[in-house]
């Protein structure tokens, strides 16, 4: 907690003169980090892994790769200085302005490639940066942002732009969110280390758990569905916030979908044996147990004492519903994938957003199908701000085979409790000012104990007519076929419903005011008789008579 005010301090500062720097200086600065970051990505995946016990090193190498290349590439033509955006017609220009001193909290289960995505889009967008590492994952993440300073300051960088704090601790975690000099938080990591982002009182971009479903549709191509859900899974040992954690099957397809499944490496348990996983997986808080996450199934299966086929990549248990009764139901952070069979799109749709309220509202969810409808359903109704079709909801959410924005912050929007929805980029790290010009000139408004202008109108006219509302004489009581009366004034809804009850007409001329209520209701009757018009001649209407 010590370190917190003068790492604040020393930012602080450094905010100041980074955000003095022009586009060209902040674009070769991220350029260099980038840059220096690559050659060491292997060697920074080793380190993840060794301290961590987490994930695959060779899916944590490809993750460092997407945040220095992808991620890089995406936000490098981004305009983050002075004027970004001029609209002529509007009259309106957009100035980016830095949000401030951002704290950048790291978790476990990515630790190097979260590191360097986030110093990436800090700096993009001006911003220093704080990092507040996980305590399990301090020398890689430290190692990471070492990389990146080194190189960022040979570029241009203010020494004190990028920290970290040393003494990693919850309290000074807290203590570093809470801070006055920190504008922003960055949160990646438990749903308690997110709340308290939130319960800050600053600006926070936090990110819920996923528990993503994925939902093969009859139509779909069973062989690829079973390889991206497979692969997905399977990504650093389930360790992504998006990956896959159930599969829910349409009936028509689910022996040829198991069948695919088993060719990917998949191993479908019996339920005694899913119960015995159940029992070391999850926790009676319902969240996965700290020491198998990130595991292989081959060394969570023996840690449950099953035994599994050599190459097993995935365990799969069947589940018959969702929520705290079922305890595999939950974001499992490991290859261990909930299966659910139903017998069409629309329970399957059902099945889903109960997936998603239990741990993953506003995350991400895949559909494997080709039926476009089908697809668009989907998109419509499900709690979810990233629908992946076709391809893994691992490798799709963050932009790696979607068009999604390169990213590994998601955002789960009002749903998840986020305050945005989107894969975040340095675009969330901004303000925009604006100029903005006149284009119109002002009307004066009407006052307010003025009288209504619509009466107003409507009195004259009568006063012009040389008659007044109160004047209209009463309804002629003479049968349909009499002799010619004198056309009614002001006909009603009143007068209509009357007039066809008594079985009698009501005589208008190009004078009488007929209500909309009236004129819809006399529709399709004969109970308006036109007397006193030429129809054929609408230019002989007497002129208005002068004021």
């Amino acid at each position: 907690m010590a370190e917190v005010e003068p790492l604040v301090g020393r930012a602080r500062q450094a905010q100041v003169r980074l955000g003095e720097l022009s586009q060209s200086q902040i674009d070769a600065i991220v350029d260099a980090m980038a840059a220096a970051v690559i050659p060491h990505a292997e060697s920074l995946a080793r380190l993840a892994v060794d301290e961590t016990g987490f994930g695959v090193v060779a899916d944590k190498v490809q993750k460092n790769l997407f945040a220095a290349r992808d991620v890089h590439a995406y936000i490098r033509p981004m305009r983050t200085v002075g004027v970004v955006n001029r609209d002529p017609d509007l009259g309106v220009v957009e100035i980016a302005e830095p949000f401030g001193v951002v704290a950048a909290i790291i978790p476990s289960t990515n630790p190097t490639s979260t590191t360097i995505y986030k110093l990436l889009i800090c700096i993009k967008a001006r911003c220093a940066v704080i990092v507040s590492p996980h305590p399990s994952a301090a020398r890689a993440i430290e190692q990471t942002a070492s990389l990146m300073k080194v190189a960022a300051v040979a570029a241009g960088l203010p020494e004190e732009a990028i920290g970290w704090m040393t003494t990693v601790t919850l309290a000074g975690t807290d203590a570093l969110m809470r801070a006055k000099g920190v504008a922003l938080i960055l949160a990646t990591g438990g749903m308690g280390l997110v709340r308290a982002a939130y319960s800050t009182g600053k600006p926070a971009y936090g990110v819920g758990p996923g528990n993503a479903p994925c939902y093969v549709e009859s139509s779909a191509d069973l062989t690829q569905a079973a390889r991206d859900i497979v692969l997905g899974k399977c990504f650093d040992n389930g360790v992504l916030c998006s990956s896959p954690n159930s599969v829910v099957v349409d009936r028509a397809v689910d022996g040829a979908l198991r069948d695919a499944l088993h060719q990917e490496g998949a191993h479908f348990l019996s339920a005694a044996d899913a119960d015995a996983l159940a029992a070391v997986l999850v926790t009676p808080r319902r969240l996965p147990a700290p020491d198998l996450v990130g595991r292989s199934a081959v060394t969570i299966a023996a840690r449950a004492g099953l035994t599994v086929p050599p190459g097993t990549r995935v365990l799969i248990a069947e589940v018959a519903g969702v929520g705290r009764d079922f305890p595999l139901s939950i974001e499992k952070l490991c290859p261990v994938l909930s299966y659910y069979v139903v017998n069409d799109w629309r329970e399957g749709c059902e099945r889903c957003q109960q997936i998603l309220r239990y741990g993953g509202l506003g995350h991400t969810m895949s559909i494997h199908s080709t039926t476009e409808s089908v697809i668009l359903e989907f998109g419509l109704h499900k709690p979810a701000f990233r629908i992946v079709v076709n391809t893994p909801t691992t490798h799709g959410s963050i932009g790696l085979t979607t068009g999604l924005p390169p990213a590994l912050t998601l955002g789960c929007g009002g749903l998840g409790g986020n305050s945005t929805s989107d894969n975040i980029t340095p675009r969330h790290l901004l303000n925009l000012k604006r100029l903005a010009y006149g284009i119109r000139p002002v009307t004066p408004g009407a006052r307010i104990d003025a009288p209504d202008p619509l009466r107003v109108e409507v009195e004259r006219f009568l006063d012009r007519k040389g008659y007044r509302q109160e004047a209209v004489p009463a309804l002629s009581d003479s049968p349909p076929h009499s002799e010619p009366q004198p056309s009614a004034r002001v006909v009603c809804e009143d007068d209509i419903r009357l007039a066809l009850a008594q079985g009698r007409t009501i005589a208008v001329d190009q004078w009488t005011i007929i209500t909309p209520a009236a004129r819809d209701m006399a529709e399709g009757t004969q109970v308006l008789r036109l007397v006193g018009v030429t129809v054929a001649a609408p230019a002989a209407v007497a002129p208005r008579r002068p004021e």
